[in-house]
């Protein structure tokens, strides 16, 4: 073997005894360990040399060695070493050392920290201070960030019609008076030219029998349909409303963070409410805010891992919870999630298309159901509204001294 390797070959004076075996098309270095493994021995390799000994010999050689670099360390001078943490907090590496399991100090070393220049000072053998600084070259070193950009959009579609009529029969007024402009009329008889008899008020009345009118009407029609023995007038008029609305609310929290670091940013209100306990009124406050709240992780391959939670809180209506009591309800919307995406790229984190359709008739028993002139005795209202909520999300490593979010 230690021909066709090229490698220096020591045996110990304990190993001895043959062995037979007959191997094809096996690797020297596989076929050494099956012969070593079945004599009971083992292998160190220092450089181009390989010592070879028996299992026990080895163990007890690197028991007394470990043994005697312990010696060497207890009588070893100590040395103290300033050494100044320039991106990480000095107070985390000096936990970090100060960990029984890491073996990075001595059992004679410490370590103390200066909060104000952020400064480590260590106190050990040559050795383990070339072992801290070795770890601190891997550990102080610039955390990259990520700027994460996040758009929430609400986007309506209204549209309601409403039609409504009014009719009924009407005679002319005798013995009235009627103001112009007012709702009300002066009864009585004129005496002379400036005197009124009896004369008294009262609200006046359109004489429309059918009242379903619009609420808020953008328009009417009013027509006399006949004219009816003893000056009776059948009258008619006919209100409607077409409302028709789109809108959009983009909303843009955005947000920088170090890699692996949380961050969070809101908006919004904070709503007063009594708690009552036993009789007892205490003032207490609850946020209606949008907020977004993310961690993420860059990968090898500068992509990035995000945990977000967005939230998009609205003041909905008031809501009466004992006498004299009430307190406006909060409309929720909020998407929790985890995903991975490419540095720059834009996904769709979530979204919620809500739809509300009402069509609402008022009538009249019996005479709505009559053919033809049942319309008549009928006000309908017809609503379509239409919300989609979508949430778009954008994550972008910044570069060097790249900070800005503008």
């Amino acid at each position: 073997l230690a021909d066709f390797t090229g490698l220096n070959l020591v045996v110990s004076d304990s190993v001895e005894g043959n062995l037979t075996l007959r191997l094809k098309n096996v690797p020297w270095d596989q076929a050494m360990d099956i012969i070593l493994k079945t004599k009971g021995l083992d292998q160190r390799k220092a450089g181009n040399v390989i010592l070879i000994a028996p299992t026990d010999e080895i163990a007890a050689r690197e028991k007394l060695e470990l043994e005697s670099r312990k010696q060497v360390e207890e009588l070893e001078r100590l040395r103290t070493e300033f050494i100044k943490v320039n991106y990480a907090k000095a107070s985390d590496l000096a936990d970090l050392l100060k960990l029984k399991d890491n073996a990075i100090l001595s059992p004679r070393g410490s370590v103390s920290v200066d909060e104000r220049t952020n400064t480590l000072l260590v106190k050990d053998t040559n050795s383990s201070l070339s072992n801290v600084r070795v770890l601190l070259a891997e550990l102080d070193i610039p955390v990259r960030q990520v700027l994460i950009e996040s758009r929430v959009v609400i986007a309506n579609d209204d549209f309601s019609k409403e039609l409504g009529v009014r009719f009924g029969v009407s005679n002319d007024s005798q013995g009235a008076l009627q103001v112009p402009g007012e709702t009300t009329v002066t009864s009585g008889s004129l005496f002379g030219i400036n005197d009124l008899v009896n004369d008294n008020t009262f609200n006046t009345f359109d004489g429309l029998n059918v009242n379903l009118p619009v609420q808020n009407p953008a328009g009417s029609f009013a027509l006399a349909l006949a004219k009816l023995p003893l000056g009776t007038l059948l009258t008619m008029e006919l209100s409607a409303a077409q409302i028709e609305g789109r809108g959009e609310v983009v909303s843009s929290p955005r947000v920088i963070t170090a890699d692996s670091h949380t961050a969070r940013i809101e908006q919004g209100v904070e709503i007063p409410y009594l708690e009552l306990d036993d009789g007892d009124a205490t003032l207490k406050f609850r946020k209606a805010v949008l907020s977004l709240e993310v961690t993420p992780q860059i990968t090898p391959d500068d992509r990035v891992i995000m945990d977000l939670d967005v939230h998009k809180d609205n003041v909905g209506e008031t809501v009466a919870f004992g006498a004299g009591l009430s307190a406006p309800s909060i409309d929720t919307r909020e998407v929790q999630s985890q995903l991975l995406v490419d540095n720059g790229q834009t996904v769709v984190l979530g979204g919620i298309y809500e739809t509300e359709k009402t069509n609402q008739v008022t009538r009249v028993p019996f005479f709505s159901d009559l053919p033809v002139v049942g319309n008549l005795f009928k006000s309908t209202v017809e609503i379509d509204d239409r919300t989609e909520l979508l949430i778009f999300v954008t994550p972008k490593i910044l570069q060097g001294a790249n900070l800005d979010i503008r």
